[in-house]
């Protein structure tokens, strides 16, 4: 009874010193202290915009965010209800709020050759380009990750390493795609589908599968319901005179090394197995993905036949497919080769066509760098330099300036870049800025311009290897926001990476 007694009157001292606790750990100077991973001292805040991107459409209003998740959008006529007192305000004006870029197709080069990329500096440079999620390719990494034991690795050369929300492809190749247990404990293990290659990937560990491996894999993912990514080219014999007219450090030389016929051979192949993830077909569930479509000719065409039968696929381009033409690659500038190749201007206006009608469902950066010696730079060799384009941090104002001549919209950006390829992933609950969702946000000036050169802040690792320098861009980035975390805001990031792993369960 005494004890009893001694711990109530001990209540009113205990109230009073968690109440002093509390006022010292709400104060700014104390949070920001403490909360590393944001440059923000708030967990729950507001933010104001006369441009919010929301499913609905394009409002002027605010988002209100507690704990990392969106609970409330707010039209501006229903500001005045809505309880804000003692709440922090943040009003971004004209500036543009859209949800965070979902980037699918990235290569972090981590572990194995982080002196190409890395966790570290890759997720830098998306936070400072508005991507707030990404998912890592399983090459170029050494060892690829096809396994379990390949991607615990990938997992802990992650760990406090990453400055946005990363998550992984599994890798589909002969070792693992007739043997469904193997496959199994991969996707058990969290990744969030499975990518292949139809043709030589350039890694040793990552051999090209056919088109029975393919099959074979999707009847595996048809029960996770998760998808299949497929880099689709396929090797023929070409036939290509000796002559001066073959510089190799002629692009025109390299281009005619992988015609459209590589596209329109793979795709034609895949979407013989694709008829069967079609509602009762024997893969229903599984979803084929082609990722970095160059040919918007027969290859397109062929995709836009099996959608309209009801195969389950969807396909993405690339900006530096829709920025960029053959017929003004500067001679020996090997930072324009990637495959399947940047094809001729017609082609990126067909392109362009397909976005805008809705044939190409989203965009990828397919950010894939190297070290700057194996492009080749100074030699020129179109044939031998290393293929990939460097772009992460500048995807967004990429396709806003290339896109404004055809009309682009604001909800156009979001849906290609958030929306669908969080659905794609199986990230429900990030792609939009909607109650209860991940208050994953990029804040961005569409008007703002700047010069890409020398002097322009780039965080991926070797920014002399990007074919966007020397470009005139519009579309300034001014902050980014993952999981409610101010990551990266006024040309600075957050002191921690605190970036989430997203493993598929």
């Amino acid at each position: 009874m005494e004890r009893t007694l001694l711990q109530w009157r001990l209540l009113p001292l205990l109230a009073l010193i968690a109440a002093l606790f509390s006022v010292f750990f709400a104060s700014p100077r104390s949070l920001q202290g403490n909360n590393r991973c944001s440059l923000l001292p708030h967990d729950h805040y507001w933010i104001s915009s006369k441009r919010i991107v929301t499913p609905d459409g394009l409002i002027s209003g605010s988002v209100e965010v507690k704990g990392g998740i969106i609970v409330s959008v707010v039209k501006e006529v229903d500001w005045h209800k809505s309880q804000r007192s003692r709440v922090k305000v943040i009003d971004y004006g004209e500036a543009v709020i859209m949800p965070g870029l979902i980037d699918v197709h990235v290569h972090l080069d981590d572990p194995g050759r982080s002196e190409w990329e890395g966790f570290s500096s890759g997720t830098k440079a998306a936070a400072a380009g508005g991507i707030t999620t990404l998912v890592d390719m399983p090459l170029n990494s050494c060892p690829s990750t096809v396994s379990p034991e390949t991607l615990k690795l990938k997992i802990e050369a992650a760990e406090n390493r990453i400055h946005v929300d990363v998550g992984f492809w599994g890798g589909l190749v002969p070792d693992n795609a007739l043997n469904s247990s193997a496959l199994e404990s991969l996707l058990d293990a969290g990744v969030l589908g499975l990518k292949s290659f139809m043709c030589p990937s350039g890694i040793n560990d990552f051999p090209m599968t056919n088109i029975t491996h393919i099959k074979e894999g999707l009847s595996v993912l048809a029960k996770y319901r998760r998808p299949l990514l497929v880099h689709a080219e396929v090797e023929k014999d070409l036939e290509i005179e000796d002559g001066n007219d073959n510089d190799p450090r002629s692009y025109l030389t390299y281009l005619k090394t992988r015609p459209t016929s590589w596209e329109e051979g793979a795709i034609r192949n895949l979407l013989s197995v694709t008829e069967n993830t079609r509602i009762g077909g024997s893969a229903e569930g599984a979803h084929v993905h082609i990722v970095h479509l160059s040919d918007a000719s027969s290859s397109l065409d062929l995709i836009k036949e099996a959608k309209g039968k009801g195969d389950s696929v969807t396909v993405e381009t690339c900006p530096h497919y829709l920025a960029f033409s053959a017929e003004e690659i500067p001679e020996g500038d090997t930072r324009f080769k990637c495959s399947p190749p940047i094809r001729d201007a017609a082609n990126r206006e067909n392109l362009w066509e397909a976005m805008m009608e809705g044939d190409i469902d989203m965009l990828s950066s397919d950010h894939s760098p190297t070290k700057p010696e194996l492009k080749l730079l100074s030699d020129g060799n179109f044939l031998k330099a290393w293929g990939g384009i460097s772009s992460l941090q500048f995807v967004l104002p990429i396709t806003w300036s290339y896109g404004k001549k055809y009309g682009v919209t604001l909800e156009q950006v979001a849906s290609w870049w958030s929306d669908r390829p969080s659905k794609l992933a199986g990230l429900h609950s990030k792609g939009a800025i909607a109650v209860g969702k991940h208050a994953d946000l990029v804040v961005w000036e569409p008007e703002a311009e700047f010069d890409l050169d020398k002097d322009h802040p780039i965080h991926f690792k070797h920014p002399s290897i990007s074919a966007y320098l020397g470009r005139r861009l519009s579309g300034k980035v001014v902050s980014t926001f993952v999981r409610g975390n101010l990551v990266f805001g006024e040309g600075k990031h957050a002191s921690d990476a605190c970036g989430s792993l997203q493993l598929a369960t």
